[in-house]
């Protein structure tokens, strides 16, 4: 199977309830009329596309109407996807992953985010896509508060063929960071992964630590951390913005990973996320497994998502 072909079956879910339905709209309409727009737009609203995104993208396609003179609904379909592909293009139009932007070692990426959004177990599963791209990766516990937490990480660690550095609860999360990204320049790791704690983005007191590990790494390595980004729950719709916006202020963010994407019926987020922050969308969660985290590749996501034919010619590249 595909990468696109594999991508659309695990986005079932998410594709059916979003633009599952303004294929249905389309579907039922036939031709292009003021009735069909406004429904375009309802449902465009209630899929956590945002009201400033909304107006953008129906903007552009009323002028796309007007000026190619559409009057099929099915043509109404496909010039909405070439629409929200070139939004998301603006980002992405080096479509460069992640792993080839990897220019020095030790590569240093902090995870950051809320409780509860699956922020470990997607350190966990991009450390096992780096370890199968044949990198040397070290995962640092960083959360200290929670002995679960640890427990939790050192699990999914293991199952990605890491090394993870810990210690004990309560311990001094900074102190963890340094000790743990002093042993990997002594041993010469590719990459270093850091666990946070989960923090909600409105206690100032652990915002604060978040800006201590930031500085930590510093000290050690200046020009680090080489990401920062921000795991957000695609089920939590606009709470991720004021979230990102909040983390943003204790570190400087440079990308996103939008875990459970599989598992929302909303999936407009993406693009909501994209308007309010500019910042590009690194990894997508589609499944629970230890593989079911994609690098986010937005031709290969616009396929999967807008088209249902099949295309097992596709090869889009990702970390493998």
């Amino acid at each position: 199977m595909g990468l696109i072909s594999s991508l659309r079956k695990k986005l079932a879910r998410t594709k059916s309830g979003f633009l599952g339905k303004i294929a249905e709209a389309v579907s039922l309409r036939g031709k292009v009329d003021e009735e069909l727009m406004e429904q375009i737009e309802e449902i465009l609203l209630k899929c956590d596309t945002g009201v400033e995104m909304t107006e953008l993208i129906m903007d552009r396609l009323t002028e796309r109407v007007r000026i190619d003179r559409i009057t099929e609904a099915a043509e109404v379909q496909a010039a909405l996807q070439e629409i929200m592909e070139g939004i998301l293009l603006k980002d992405y139009a080096e479509a460069v992953s992640l792993i080839d932007e990897i220019d020095r070692k030790p590569y240093i990426i902090v995870f950051v985010g809320v409780n509860g959004v699956g922020k470990t177990t997607s350190i966990g599963k991009v450390a096992d896509a780096l370890v199968k791209a044949g990198k040397k990766v070290m995962v640092i516990a960083g959360d200290t508060f929670r002995a679960a937490a640890i427990e939790q990480l050192a699990i999914w660690t293991e199952r990605a063929g890491a090394t993870l550095i810990r210690s004990k609860q309560d311990a001094d999360p900074a102190s963890v960071v340094y000790d743990g990204i002093s042993s990997a320049l002594a041993r010469s790791f590719d990459i270093v992964l850091i666990d946070t704690a989960g923090r909600q983005h409105t206690r100032e007191n652990l915002m604060k630590e978040l800006t201590k590990i930031d500085r930590t790494i510093k000290k050690l390595i200046p020009e680090a951390p080489h990401q920062a980004l921000l795991v957000v729950d695609a089920t939590t719709g606009q709470n991720a913005i004021s979230q990102a916006k909040n983390f943003h202020q204790a570190m400087a963010l440079t990308g996103l990973v939008l875990s459970k994407y599989d598992g929302t019926s909303k999936g407009g987020i993406i693009f909501n996320l994209k308007h309010n922050l500019d910042l590009p969308v690194r990894f997508i969660g589609v499944g629970e497994g230890i593989g079911d985290l994609e690098v986010f590749d937005v031709n290969a996501f616009v396929q999967a998502f807008f088209s249902n034919t099949e295309d097992p010619e596709e090869n889009v590249p990702g970390l493998e």
